[in-house]
């Protein structure tokens, strides 16, 4: 068994593949912990031809024996965790035997899914594109430090106590500010009470679940959602979601100190891809992006919303490095390039007459930047190989000055969206040097 704490993460605005990639390392580690978002961020896993979405479970739920943790930084809808555990225990899987489930999670309400679509319905044409899942206005309230944890629910006395004067409060602004219906606070008792007999056996101390496995010698893989540019303080402001993405997060939101995590992991598409709104300096309005949509089935796998697709930015990359301290990347969906003439790398961005080499953070800047790409030869295939030396030699090129402009090497390369297709060129639990894309330390 490795010896070495690796997080993993997302460094677009997610939908990157981290849920293949985490399934296929967990059988390398003793436990896999996911430690912000909810159950707006699908991870959909292929194995033996058979696809499974996850949104609230860790993607380690598929390798038997290994526990999974859902992490105090998660906010969660008892109900969705509910209808989760009873999709995978009619597939087989027994989710109890492996699923703990953090006491200090931040519970998910009715009224604050009512909440969040009533803010979205008044924004109009200006709203964020959120899921309409509860999320911000949990996280809202867990810092306005009104919020109720799943540690209430244990207690129903303790739990209504609660309930009643956050769903009036809640009440006050649907009715009088967004005109909107009130939400029972009675029938969300009842709601929430029926699913935690679902799931209140796994409710458990989870940070001292997770230093049981260190203290083992064990592996710990932590899971990330939605990617880094989503980040509530370092994304693309206010086109965010409601938590901390990046990679510093995952000691906040699971209890494990910072000098716990030895390696992180970061996500990236071939290309790069957005659902809903906010800037994209590289998103194709034309048949080429309709094609990187269709080739790359690019639809959200728990809303089905459509993905904005562009060319790979290689400028967000490198801040994205920065900003979580990658140690190595994980390249997924080469294969949607397959058969391209040429592809493109943006290498530099123009506004107002001035070309930089620097992403802005100021959401509204980004928006006017123009890209400015290097155009590369294209390939035939790569689908499916699992040996890099077996790539197309223009692939190989590609990959090369992907880690050239973004300054981290490619440590995984997946071509398919099966568990077996991925081909390895760092080991991410190696301490060994890593090398290039090229073969070259």
């Amino acid at each position: 068994m490795p010896k070495k704490n690796i997080v993993v993460v997302g460094t677009q605005w997610g939908d990157e593949g981290k849920g293949k990639v985490i399934d296929w390392l967990t059988d390398r580690v003793g436990c896999v912990v996911r430690f912000q978002g909810g159950h707006n961020a699908g991870h959909t896993l292929v194995i033996n031809g058979k696809k499974t979405i996850l949104r609230l479970i860790p993607s380690g739920i598929l390798r038997e024996g290994v526990p999974c943790v859902i992490g105090n930084g998660v906010v969660l809808s008892p109900v969705a965790l509910t209808q989760e555990i009873e999709e995978l225990e009619s597939t087989g899987v027994d989710v109890k035997s492996q699923l703990v489930v953090s006491a200090s999670c931040s519970v998910i309400l009715p009224s604050h899914i009512a909440l969040d679509q009533a803010r979205e319905r008044a924004k109009g044409k200006n709203a964020i594109g959120t899921t309409g899942r509860g999320i911000g206005p949990t996280y809202e309230d867990k810092v306005a430090r009104r919020g109720i944890h799943v540690c209430d629910l244990l207690d129903k006395d303790r739990f209504w106590s609660k309930l009643e004067p956050l769903v009036e409060y809640h009440n006050f602004l649907l009715t009088n500010y967004y005109n909107e219906e009130p939400v029972s606070a009675k029938e969300s008792f009842d709601e929430i009470n029926k699913a935690f007999e679902k799931f209140g056996s796994l409710v458990a101390d989870s940070a001292s679940v997770i230093e049981a496995v260190k203290n083992k010698g064990e592996s710990i893989l932590f899971e990330g959602a939605q990617g880094t540019f989503l980040d509530i303080d370092l994304g693309t402001y206010p086109y965010v979601t409601s938590s901390n993405t990046t990679a510093g997060a995952a000691s906040v939101g699971t209890g494990m100190g910072p000098l716990n995590i030895e390696s992180v992991l970061g996500i990236t598409k071939a290309y790069t891809t957005r659902v809903g709104a906010g800037p994209f300096v590289t998103e194709l309005h034309d048949e080429t992006g309709m094609r990187l949509a269709e080739k790359g089935n690019e639809f959200g796998s728990v809303t089905g919303r459509p993905r904005r697709c562009g060319w790979f930015d290689a400028l967000i990359l490198r801040r994205s490095a920065r900003m979580n301290s990658l140690s190595g990347l994980c390249l997924t969906k080469l294969d949607v390039l397959d058969g391209f003439d040429t592809v493109k790398i943006c290498v530099a961005y123009k506004l107002n007459g001035e070309t930089f080499t620097e992403m802005p953070m100021d959401s509204d800047l980004l928006e006017q930047c123009e890209p400015v790409y290097e155009e590369m030869p294209g390939w035939d295939v790569t689908a499916g190989i699992q040996n890099i030396d077996n790539l197309p030699e223009a692939a190989k090129n590609y990959l090369v000055r992907v880690e050239e402009l973004v300054g981290v090497p490619i440590s995984l390369l997946s071509t398919g969206p099966g568990r077996t297709e991925i081909a390895v060129l760092n080991d991410p639990f190696s301490e060994e040097t890593a090398v290039n894309a090229a073969g070259e330390i």
